[in-house]
């Protein structure tokens, strides 16, 4: 397999593929193309990126290419079986696949407002109105499928799974603009940040020498 990414330290959609990827255990090539440099635009024409029109993640396995990051965990979900992706139960597994999708769809105002960038921490300051809407509505998942299905793992649904793959940028992003949250959410900030994947994951943010100066600052 052949994963071809963003920058580390900026895009949150390559981290979502790549943690899915490094979930399933199997082994992959990890191609890193900086982000909006002098040859983004001639490299994203070429016919690895045919695919996704350009755009990162973008994951082939032999012949067969998946892009955007729930594919590409329901793809490898399905190679290498569901149980390291969603919970066995029923229900739990109905909640995480929901909450996946959420994630996928929603809290733009977040996303706008708040782009991830692993390698900065600004000063706290009072989110807007939309942007605490967001944060209030992850909360009430978080809590939900914690007091619900968390039992005694540290993640949402206890294990490490796709559900905490698809929020590990919200992670990043309230760490980064020291965002308001729940009391009982700090544990959880805490695992996810603290799992190997995500530390491995960080440190090769660190190393990178690419700057994209829009990110460098808090959006206003």
């Amino acid at each position: 397999m052949k994963l071809i990414i963003g920058n580390k330290a900026y895009s949150s959609w390559s981290l979502r593929g790549w943690l899915a990827c490094k979930q399933s255990g199997v082994p992959f090539e990890e191609v890193v193309v900086p982000l909006y440099d002098a040859e983004w635009d001639r490299r994203r024409e070429g016919a690895e990126f045919a695919p996704s029109s350009g755009k990162v993640p973008i994951l082939w396995d032999g012949e067969a290419v998946v892009w955007d990051s729930l594919a590409i965990v329901d793809y490898l979900a399905d190679k290498v079986g569901r149980d390291l992706f969603w919970p066995a139960d029923d229900g739990a597994r109905a909640m995480a696949r929901s909450m996946a999708a959420e994630m996928h769809s929603s809290f733009t105002a977040l996303r706008r407002k708040h782009p991830m960038n692993i390698r900065q921490q600004f000063p706290a300051t009072r989110p807007d109105d939309d942007v605490i809407v967001d944060l209030k509505r992850i909360m009430e998942l978080w809590a939900q499928a914690r007091a619900r299905f968390g039992g005694d793992g540290a993640y949402l649904f206890g294990d490490f799974g796709a559900a905490d793959i698809m929020f590990a940028p919200v992670v990043t992003r309230i760490l980064t603009y020291q965002l308001p949250i729940a009391r009982f959410a700090a544990g959880y900030l805490d695992a996810v940040i603290q799992h190997p994947f995500m530390q491995d994951w960080i440190a090769g943010a660190q190393e990178e020498d690419w700057v994209i100066e829009q990110f460098e600052q808090p959006i206003r």
